[in-house]
């Protein structure tokens, strides 16, 4: 058992990230039923939303689960605050300053992760007293790091830097990157895409199809003057480009992305104007299957791989 199994009293180190539009109260309970901590994403949600997904996950599994909150979200507060009421065991935060939060939901009795894509964050996260950290190479979906540090160099990086538990997350996409980032430096894996096309995240078939339809080089980190934000190549992406090519102002590309782009994406079905935010390992994904499915595959893939090794000599 690793020390991010001990922490959230799972039997698997495998979280499954907190995705807006894909990861409601079925896709987190499906995960922490399995043995991994599903998260709900409430970056797309309103409070009402929000506390009917915590109540709705905690009908559906026993086991623990937790929210993903994003700091900078207009309800950062009142989330966090709905958190402690409803008495979620596990908050993972991400897009902002984890001081701010980070004691009140401890003494509160919430384990709290936060997620960084660079060494500054990881080093925020350490004076915030958070009890694990999520490194997050630039493969990975959504928004992302400027710096475009992959998470085979960000991993090693923070692990010289603090002892604190470290759950990887880009590019984790089987078994075997799973045991990699173990062998990085990591006690657990956060995993997105790949539970964003499983068959209880509530992502359209539409979006999912396109996952499945993905190729090598087919998702691009952009918006950079915004936030950057890894997409799939489609119409919407192919406007962005363009006007970053020009030096448009960030004024214009947000004016442009504008309000509800990627609920339009990835939860409406809309995979030519949508904001459609995946992973480059959307590459490797060809198949919708049910949570429990993928867990399984992760978990024999990383043993076969861990056996594997064991047998390498020089």
């Amino acid at each position: 058992m690793t020390t991010i199994s001990k922490l959230f009293n799972i039997t698997y180190p495998i979280v499954q990230g907190g995705m807006i539009w894909c990861s409601g109260w079925r896709l987190a309970s499906a995960v922490s039923n399995a043995g991994g901590l599903g998260l709900i994403g409430s970056g797309s949600m309103t409070p009402d939303v929000l506390t009917e997904h915590i109540r709705k996950c905690r009908e559906a599994t026993s086991k623990p689960f937790g929210v993903n909150i994003p700091l900078l979200f207009s309800y950062a507060e009142t989330f966090v605050k709905i958190c402690i009421a409803e008495k979620v065991p596990v908050v993972f935060t991400s897009a902002g300053n984890p001081v701010r939060w980070t004691a009140t939901m401890k003494d509160n009795g919430i384990n709290v992760a936060h997620v960084v894509a660079n060494e500054k964050g990881a080093r925020k996260c350490v004076e915030a007293g958070v009890d694990a950290i999520v490194v997050e190479g630039f493969e990975a979906g959504g928004h992302n790091g400027k710096e475009e540090t992959t998470t085979m160099v960000l991993v090693p990086l923070i692990r010289q830097q603090t002892e604190l538990p470290l759950i990887a997350a880009g590019g984790i996409g089987s078994g075997q990157a799973m045991l990699a980032a173990f062998a990085l430096g990591a006690d657990g894996v956060q995993i997105g895409s790949l539970f964003a096309a499983a068959e209880e995240s509530s992502a359209h078939p539409h979006f999912k199809q396109k996952i499945m339809e993905a190729r090598e080089g087919d998702t691009f980190l952009c918006m950079k003057k915004l936030v950057p934000v890894r997409l799939l190549n489609n119409h919407f992406y192919q406007e962005v480009q363009k006007l970053e090519q020009q030096g448009a102002p960030a004024e214009k590309i947000s004016a442009l992305l504008g309000r509800g782009r990627a609920r339009k994406g990835m939860f409406e079905g809309d995979i030519d104007e949508g904001e459609l935010e995946i992973g480059q390992v959307a590459a490797a994904i060809q198949q919708i299957k049910p949570v429990q499915n993928i867990i399984d595959t992760l978990i024999q893939d990383f043993l076969a791989g861990k056996n594997k090794l064991s047998g390498i000599s020089f």
